[in-house]
């Protein structure tokens, strides 16, 4: 298993290879398709984004909502493939990491590689498990937006695969 953190170095996404276990920590962003709707018309405004692209992690999730005594209720990952009409533009702003679950398009794997970037899967059902990787959330963005609004979440040690690394190479692949 090898241990990264968020914001990751390019040398570190450089050296990952699909079908790879990673533990990771750091900050990362949860963003949906509502979210990624908002924020690739603020990009094609030409207006201020609610956070920095450039070197950014995004998790595909919603989390479900807050229950008091938790730091975050369960967070699992949603489909990526949901993403596919924002997540090239996004890569090309600077997104670094991407967490989710399942294949992508061409379109988005070419953007992974063209930015030297990583698309992590995390394991689909293990809401729970995931939400106990997370120390830490902020709000950040789109409050109207309830469970898919943005949030800074900070994980601790959030196990996940290298779906598709900065070469192209995927787990999805060979299914």
């Amino acid at each position: 298993m090898i241990e990264v953190f968020a914001p990751m170095t390019q040398g570190m996404i450089d050296s990952l290879k699909a079908g790879q276990s990673v533990v990771l920590s750091g900050d990362v962003y949860t963003a949906r398709d509502a979210a990624h709707a908002r924020i690739v018309d603020m990009l094609q405004k030409g207006e201020p984004l609610p956070f920095e692209l450039s070197g950014c992690g995004i998790y595909y999730a919603g989390p479900c909502p807050d229950m008091p005594g938790r730091i975050i209720n369960s967070c699992g990952p949603t489909t990526s493939s949901r993403m596919n009409a924002y997540a090239p533009l996004l890569y090309d702003c600077g997104v670094q990491v991407v967490i989710g679950k399942g294949p992508v398009s061409g379109e988005v794997r070419n953007a992974i590689v063209r930015n030297g970037a990583v698309y992590f899967a995390a394991v689909g059902g293990a809401g729970a498990l995931l939400a106990s990787c997370v120390t830490a959330v902020e709000d950040v963005a789109f409050p109207d937006l309830g469970p898919e609004a943005v949030r800074r979440l900070t994980f601790s040690r959030v196990p996940l695969i290298v779906a598709i690394d900065r070469y192209g190479s995927c787990v999805y692949d060979n299914r």
